[in-house]
C-alpha cells in the first residue's frame, strides 16, 4: 500500500488513492480482520470493533424499533380500527419500483390477514407523482375508509385534506424530505420529520412500509388477533424491501444494509411467482447481487411505468399464478426494451444539440428541452447525462407551454435545496439531493438556466473546477501477489454494495500487457503480470481503449471470482487504466 494520497489523473478522471490508515492496524488487530479488510472499513468510516461487526454481519435481531417513528401509535390506532370494522383500505403508491414494491407489500400483507385491499398508482404520464384531487375523489367514491400512502404524501396538504373532508381517514408514510412550514394533517410516518426518534433517517419508502407492517402486526398480536390463524412471516417480504431498496439508491448502510443483506437472501428462495419470473426473464441465477437489483431487476419493474402503464409492474409482484406471472415477466421485459429505443432517440437530440451548440463549454449546470420528448425517460436521460457529462442536468418534456421534467445530480450540488431556493420559477417540484422532478412554465426555462447556473458558481452551491471531473476513490494499493481467493472473500463480505458502500477498487501500477482483444465487440478484455503473477481482466464498454501487448500500465480494479462452465477463477473487473 502507499504511505500518502496519490492524485493521479487518467484521461479526464481523477484517481483518488486512500493512504493507509494507522487505525487500520489497531482495528485488524481488535477483530482479527485482515489489514486490507480493516482498511476498507476505515475508509468506510468504521473504526471501531461493534461497528465492524455489526457491519460485516448485519443481522435483523438489530432492526430498530418501529414505535421510535413519531406519529406511528397514531397510524396503528387508525389502522387497526379500520381493521376491526373491516373498512376497505386503500394502497397509495408511487409509480417507480421503490413505491410499487412498498405498496405490493402492504397489498400482500393485508391480503394474508383476509382483509379488504385496494390499491392506486397514479399514471407518471398523466398525472404525475403524488396524491391527486381526482384520484383521491374516486378512491372515496370507492368506498375506502383509510387511505395509506406509500413513498408519497408528504407535500399533498390539499390532497389530505380533501379526503379527510370526505370522511376518508389517511396514514401517510414518505420517506422524502419535509416541505417548509410542514404541519401533518394526520398520522405521518416519515424518519426524516424533524422530531422524529427513528434513529436511521435515509429509508427508502418500502423500507418505511416494512416497518409499518411489522408494528401492525405486532399490534394485531398483542390483541389476540392471531389466536385461530397463522401470523405472516414478514420475513417472506424482505426480497421485496431490497428490491425496492437498491433501487432507489439509498445508502446502503445501517437499517438499510440490514434489510438488504437479508432480502437478497430471501430472493433466492422467493416465495412472490412475479419475482421469480423477473429473474427468469433477467437471467438471473440462484445467486443474487445488488447489482442484480439495480440494473436487471429495478429497470423492467420500472419500465411499464415510464412507458404509461404501472398497474403491470404492480400485477406482478401480488400475482398468485406462476403461469400468470411469466405472461407479465414477458410484458415488462417488452417494455423494457421499448423504454431503451426511446431513451436512445432523446439522447441522441440531445447529443445533436450539443454538436451545434457550444457543448458544455464552461456551464457547470445542464438544462435542455425538447418537444415530444416522452416524459417516463426522462430521469434516466437525466442520468446519462451525469454520466456523460459530470454536471447536474435538468431533462424537460415541453407540451401546450408546460415543461415537465426530470433533474439529476453530482455530489456537491444538492439539487432540491438549489431547487428550493428558485421555486418561484415551478409550479411544482419534489425530490432530494441527487434527483428531482419537476412541472414549470414553458417560459421560465430560459430563466431557470441562468439561475440555476448563478446558483451552481455562487458560494454558498458553487461547484469548483474539479467538481466537473469524476474521479475514483481508490481503497488501497497492493500488489497482484496479494491477490488471492482468500482476499476476494474478504472483499466481497462488505457486499451488499451501492450508495454510500461502493465496490472497493484496488489500484495495481506498473502491470506488463501481455495480451488485449476486445470481446462481444464493446468489451476489453486483458491478461496483465506483476513479476510473477499474472490474470485476467475485463473492462466492460471499454472496447476502444485497449491497451497493446507490452504496454505497462495502471490500473484501478474490483477483483471476484469469474465462474464458467463448474470452474472457478480471479478475474480483475477493470474501472480504469492508465498508459
Amino acid at each position: 500500500m502507499t504511505r500518502t494520497q496519490d492524485l493521479i489523473v487518467s484521461l479526464d478522471r481523477i484517481w483518488k488513492v486512500k493512504p493507509p490508515s494507522p487505525q487500520a492496524v489497531q482495528l485488524a488487530s481488535d477483530t482479527a480482520l485482515s489489514p486490507l479488510q480493516a482498511q476498507l472499513l476505515i475508509n468506510r468510516g468504521i473504526s471501531d470493533n461493534e461497528s465492524a461487526r455489526s457491519f460485516l454481519y448485519p443481522r435483523l435481531g438489530n432492526m430498530a424499533d418501529p414505535m421510535l417513528f413519531k406519529d406511528m401509535d397514531r397510524a396503528l390506532e387508525v389502522i387497526l380500527k379500520a381493521i376491526e370494522n373491516r373498512e376497505k383500505i386503500t394502497i397509495y403508491g408511487d409509480y417507480d419500483a421503490d413505491g410499487l414494491t412498498g405498496t405490493a407489500l402492504l397489498i400482500n400483507f393485508f391480503s394474508s390477514l383476509g382483509l379488504p385491499v385496494s390499491f392506486y398508482i397514479p399514471s407518471r404520464l398523466d398525472e404525475g407523482y403524488g396524491l391527486n384531487k381526482q384520484a383521491i375523489e374516486k378512491i372515496v367514491q370507492d368506498g375506502t375508509g383509510l387511505i395509506i400512502t406509500v413513498d408519497c404524501g408528504i407535500s399533498n396538504k390539499e390532497e389530505i385534506l380533501l379526503a379527510m373532508n370526505s370522511g376518508t381517514r389517511v396514514v401517510v408514510t414518505d420517506h422524502h424530505e419535509t416541505p417548509d412550514n410542514f404541519q401533518a394533517l394526520c398520522p405521518v410516518i416519515n424518519p426524516r420529520q424533524a422530531d422524529c426518534r427513528f434513529p436511521f433517517k435515509d429509508l427508502a419508502g418500502v423500507g418505511v412500509s416494512f416497518f409499518l407492517a411489522v408494528a401492525i402486526r405486532a399490534a394485531l398480536r398483542e390483541k389476540g388477533w392471531f389466536g385461530k390463524k397463522p401470523e405472516p412471516d414478514l420475513r417472506d417480504y424482505l426480497d421485496l424491501v431490497a428490491l425496492g431498496t437498491v433501487a432507489d439508491r439509498v445508502p446502503l448502510l445501517d437499517q438499510n444494509r440490514i434489510l438488504v443483506k437479508s432480502g437478497m437472501e430471501i430472493m433466492t428462495r422467493t416465495r412472490w411467482p412475479g419475482v421469480r419470473a423477473m429473474k427468469d426473464v433477467a437471467a438471473i441465477s440462484s445467486e443474487i447481487s445488488s447489482d442484480d437489483l439495480a440494473f436487471r431487476l429495478a429497470p423492467r419493474l420500472n419500465a411499464p411505468g415510464r412507458m404509461g402503464d404501472p398497474l403491470t409492474a404492480l400485477k406482478i409482484l401480488t400475482v398468485e399464478s406462476s403461469s400468470m406471472a411469466r405472461d407479465l415477466a414477458s410484458e415488462i421485459d417488452t417494455a423494457n426494451r421499448e423504454r431503451q429505443v426511446v431513451e436512445r432517440d432523446i439522447l441522441n437530440q440531445i447529443e445533436t444539440m450539443m454538436r451545434t451548440t457550444r457543448g458544455t463549454g464552461d456551464l457547470r449546470t445542464l438544462v435542455l428541452a425538447g418537444s415530444n420528448w416522452h416524459k417516463g425517460v426522462l430521469g434516466i436521460v437525466a442520468s446519462r447525462l451525469v454520466d456523460r457529462y459530470h454536471r447536474p442536468s435538468l431533462v424537460f418534456n415541453v407540451h401546450d407551454g408546460i415543461a415537465v421534467g426530470s433533474g439529476r445530480s453530482i455530489d456537491g450540488f444538492n439539487l432540491y435545496n438549489a431547487l428550493n431556493q428558485l421555486g418561484h420559477l415551478f409550479d411544482k417540484f419534489g425530490g432530494h439531493a441527487h434527483a428531482a422532478g419537476f412541472t414549470m412554465k414553458a417560459s421560465n426555462i430560459k430563466l431557470l438556466r441562468r439561475e440555476l447556473e448563478d446558483l451552481a458558481r455562487s458560494d454558498r452551491y458553487g461547484l469548483k473546477d474539479d467538481d466537473l471531473i469524476p474521479s475514483f476513490d481508490v481503497d488501497a494499493e497492493i500488489s497482484l501477489e496479494d491477490i488471492t481467493p482468500e482476499m476476494v472473500r474478504q472483499v466481497r463480505a462488505l457486499s451488499p454494495f451501492g450508495e454510500a458502500n461502493p465496490e472497493p477498487l484496488i489500484l495495481a501500477r506498473s502491470l506488463e500487457v501481455i495480451g488485449s482483444r476486445v470481446v462481444g465487440e464493446k468489451h476489453l478484455k486483458l491478461r496483465v503480470r506483476q513479476e510473477r503473477k499474472t490474470f485476467d481482466a475485463i473492462g466492460f464498454g471499454m472496447g476502444a481503449r485497449h491497451p497493446l501487448a507490452g504496454k505497462t500500465i495502471n490500473m484501478i480494479f474490483t477483483p471476484e471470482m469469474n465462474r464458467w462452465q463448474g470452474y472457478e477463477s480471479i478475474q480483475l473487473r477493470i474501472v480504469d487504466i492508465k498508459m
